[in-house]
């Protein structure tokens, strides 16, 4: 893969990265797109089948383990095996092979850190409460007697200090508005994103074997 291309798909990377590690969501604007682009980049240098070929190697397999366990694998990274799986591919056999291996492997080292630093911190054992607004209603309208009852810690004031705030969850922010969180989590430690490991292994296997 010639140098701007391999820009062009590091930059289409590192996009789809931020989105997946910030809302854990790959947009298909970005993966069918890029698919797309990638796929016409092989036909335009006379490799079209070749990419064909390694976007349906790769996108299969991940088609079939997001059908078995959506909750282990989304659907975004379903289309965004299309375009790596063929940009990949243009790189050769091995650069293939590399990258389909080392991105699930770079998924579970990123797991077990997670797991470790979750078991290292010292509130670990601590419930983390998510509070939706809903929720916040509720215990305003609730004397502070029946929310010491029911296990709930008092909200800080609105007009307490940014760091009376920070132990409190805010799994909303305004500028992202989304549906209201209802109910309690505790000890959630979220979703792993694998979609950014999917993109560092493609770019790294491709930029070895110029």
């Amino acid at each position: 893969m010639q140098s701007p291309a391999l820009i062009a798909l590091t930059l289409w990377c590192a996009l789809l990265s931020y989105f997946d590690l910030r809302a854990h969501r790959l947009p298909n604007t970005l993966t069918l797109a890029g698919a797309a682009v990638v796929l016409g980049y092989g036909f335009a240098t006379g490799r079209g089948a070749i990419a064909v070929f390694g976007a349906l190697l790769l996108a299969i397999p991940y088609l079939l383990v997001h059908l078995c366990a959506p909750d282990a694998l989304g659907a975004g990274d379903v289309k965004l095996a299309i375009g790596l799986g063929a940009a990949t591919a243009l790189g050769g056999a091995q650069t293939w092979v590399w990258a389909a291996l080392a991105a699930p492997v770079l998924t579970a080292l990123a797991g077990v850190g997670t797991l470790l630093a979750y078991a290292l911190m010292p509130t670990a054992g601590a419930p983390r409460v998510v509070v939706s607004p809903t929720m916040k209603l509720t215990m305003k309208l609730l004397p502070p007697r029946a929310s010491r009852s029911a296990g709930v810690a008092p909200l800080p004031p609105v007009e307490a200090p940014r760091s009376d705030l920070a132990g409190v969850s805010r799994p909303w922010d305004s500028r992202r508005p989304g549906p209201p969180i209802r109910g309690v989590a505790t000890g959630s430690l979220g979703t792993l994103a694998h979609g950014p490991a999917m993109c560092a292994a493609s770019v790294v296997a491709l930029v070895a074997a110029r």
